[in-house]
């Protein structure tokens, strides 16, 4: 398997290790874990239960990954956790595996950067470029989109959804789904426009971004009763793409959005 393990790793023989994967010392590894090539275990981690990792991922100290959930209901089911490619995952992260009251996998995709004390509970999905500062809280059964980014210490109550390109504050309580594109802040979490700056970060043209603007306006500022909002904003994107992913998330939306 051409992994490097330090000599005071515990890796149980059934574990796969694809090539170049380095695992630091006092690391335990177990006997479901997966790990794909180029990825890096640090020190004193633990990866436990039915757990899948991708390549190049970076996978900091002292974290604990696919342990049981927190959840008084899980039996020992053979639940699962998978995480894709290249990740950062830094110190004191715990991400747990699913439960069969949900599809029995929590699930983590490419190219996020999970910053320390970060906890990723049973049954989450999280999509792929997101940021989650320090500290940041998913009770079970959270979906985070593509590119959000959740400010240290937010903390999102469990099947609550958090659309694609949303950014939060410090201290951010998340007790209904928040659509894409927003700032949110607050305890509880309120509105605070479209989250401008990230957009043209990632390439979105004025004329996109000035859309999206007028449908934030129709969705929080016309008065309209939401599910007025929903059709006036199905209308505008016919001639404005990205306001359809509004009308995508609120026809899912079970929760409610934040107001």
């Amino acid at each position: 398997m051409n992994a490097s393990i330090h000599p005071t790793a515990i890796v149980h023989p059934g574990a796969r290790l694809g090539a170049n994967v380095r695992v630091g010392p006092y690391s335990i590894i177990g006997e479901q874990v997966e790990i794909g090539d180029d990825t890096l275990v640090g020190p004193h981690v633990v990866i436990s239960g039915h757990t899948r990792i991708g390549r190049e991922n970076r996978i900091y100290q002292f974290s604990s990954l696919g342990e049981a959930p927190q959840d008084k209901k899980y039996a020992g089911e053979p639940t699962r956790l998978e995480i894709g490619d290249n990740n950062t995952i830094r110190e004191f992260c715990t991400f747990n595996i699913g439960t069969v009251q949900d599809q029995g996998v929590t699930r983590i995709g490419n190219d996020n950067w999970i910053m320390a004390y970060v906890h990723i509970a049973h049954d989450c999905q999280v999509g792929d470029h997101a940021i989650f500062a320090n500290n940041a809280q998913l009770a079970g059964h959270v979906r985070i989109d593509d590119w959000a980014i959740l400010g240290g210490y937010t903390g999102v109550h469990q099947f609550c959804r958090i659309g694609a390109h949303v950014m939060t504050a410090v201290g951010t309580v998340i007790l209904q789904d928040v659509p894409p594109y927003l700032m949110a802040a607050g305890n509880t979490a309120s509105p605070y426009g479209i989250n401008v700056e990230g957009l043209k970060r990632r390439g979105f043209s004025a004329d996109a971004i000035m859309a999206l603007k007028r449908a934030y306006r129709v969705l929080y500022k016309s008065g309209l009763m939401l599910d007025e909002a929903r059709q006036k904003l199905a209308e505008m994107a016919e001639t404005a793409p990205d306001v359809q992913r509004f009308v995508d998330f609120l026809a899912l939306s079970k929760r409610g959005i934040i107001r």
